[in-house]
């Protein structure tokens, strides 16, 4: 189906999409950050594609395409996967041109995205949950076009998707004054970055396009180190907006051509990017939202008295998340540490711990405590949040010198897992 590797948006349809999607996806504002903007002594501006009307610019790209279906397969109807932003533009999709739609999610989209993909669609669409990626979602949705015949809406391998992501582009380029020296886009299966990065090859060929990958999830940066499109054995489905096993095939050719770097950020590094956010701007983004200002910090010397746009793709992220996101925001910062702790078995031992083994900033945030029959000393599992990282090795040298030390967790993930 997506099989022309020589295709590029051009910027005449991507006008068309425009044009198409009056009335439908807002005209989002590039507002200049002056905190970030400050930091980096540069002009930092954000694309808030999280204002969007379903908080993402997903519906560009699905609209678009949806529009272009001939009477036959919208009487049909379609099938997606998703891992939720793409089903909302979808799902609002479905409604507005009246389509029946099938959209499959993978198990970890949050509970938030799942119930506004229902209440855009209302009932012209099913959610059907399947599988533990997006991928697994993907499949599940092919078998299901197979086998009744509708049309898939992908969201991102298809040129009509990309050309209705690439408005995004057009209208940054619209709405600033003077040149762009750097954009940084998140990166998924590369709709956004394939379409936006096209216009800008036309349009603004002098700026640079950096790509924004979860570390957990590095598509395109594999593909494009690999000079093929590389499918991931495993990825991490934290950055559910943005974690695929595999990019687009228009999108890998597409990127490989234009993009003029890609960069990958920790999970953790997301985190906290997305606390900060939240606590200095009252800005609420989704891990994939935060990805493009995560990057700054890799470019601070470059951007310097810059022009700078970071697109924030979306802001649909799920409260239930939030302690999840602290932990990893902490655990990246360096101030949160686990351990195995051996108690001595005699009256006293956890006060000699918390008095005299611990810092007085130190705090106790997790402690699961099993007594084995060992007489001498039992072990529990203890989380500790530190003030400052330069804390941790001094800790770790008083537990070992007063005989508490079992084990240290945070570099042995596969423990960490089973234990905490």
């Amino acid at each position: 189906m997506y099989t022309n590797p020589t295709y590029f948006p051009t910027v005449d349809n991507v006008k068309k999409a425009a044009k198409n999607l009056h009335g439908v996806a807002s005209k989002t504002p590039l507002s200049k950050n002056n905190n970030l903007s400050k930091q980096f002594d540069a002009s930092v501006f954000f694309k808030r594609e999280d204002l969007q009307v379903v908080r993402s610019y997903k519906i560009r790209g699905a609209y678009n395409k949806m529009s272009f279906l001939s009477d036959v397969e919208k009487q049909r109807g379609i099938v997606c996967a998703s891992a939720g932003n793409h089903a909302q533009g979808v799902a609002l999709s479905c409604k507005l041109l009246q389509i029946k739609g099938t959209i499959f999610m993978p198990l970890p989209t949050p509970n938030q995205k799942i119930e506004q993909v229902k209440m855009f669609g209302e009932n012209f669409i099913e959610v059907i949950i399947e599988g533990d990626t997006f991928d697994d979602a993907y499949n599940a949705a092919k078998v299901e076009c197979d086998q009744k015949n509708k049309t898939f809406i992908h969201p991102f391998d298809d040129e009509k998707v990309i050309e209705g992501q690439a408005t995004v582009g057009l209208e940054i380029l619209e709405q600033i004054n003077g040149n762009i020296d750097y954009v940084f886009v998140p990166i998924g299966g590369g709709g956004l970055s394939s379409g936006l990065s096209s216009i800008f090859k036309e349009l603004s060929p002098k700026t640079k396009i950096i790509g924004v990958e979860p570390e957990g999830a590095p598509s395109m940066l594999t593909s494009i180190n690999n000079n093929k499109n590389t499918i991931l054995e495993k990825i991490d489905p934290f950055v559910d907006g943005a974690a695929v096993k595999k990019v687009g095939a228009l999108n890998f050719e597409i990127c490989k051509k234009n993009l003029y770097e890609v960069i990958t950020v920790p999970e953790g590094k997301i985190c906290q990017t997305i606390l900060d956010l939240y606590n200095k701007d009252a800005i609420v983004v989704e891990p994939a939202g935060a990805l493009s200002i995560a990057a700054l910090d890799y470019f601070a010397d470059d951007i310097k008295g810059k022009n700078i746009v970071c697109v924030v793709s979306g802001s649909n992220n799920d409260i239930t998340r939030t302690a999840e996101i602290k932990e990893r925001a902490l655990l990246h910062a360096n101030l949160k540490h686990y351990f195995i702790v051996k108690f001595p078995q005699r009256a006293g031992a956890l006060k000699e711990f918390v008095v005299e083994i611990l810092g007085p900033n130190d705090d106790i945030t997790h402690f699961e405590y099993t007594k084995k029959n060992n007489r001498t000393n039992g072990a529990a599992v203890v989380g500790l949040e530190l003030k400052s990282a330069k804390d941790l090795v001094p800790l770790i040298q008083r537990m070992k010198d007063n005989d508490f030390f079992g084990d240290y967790l945070n570099d042995k993930p596969d423990l960490f897992q089973f234990l905490v």
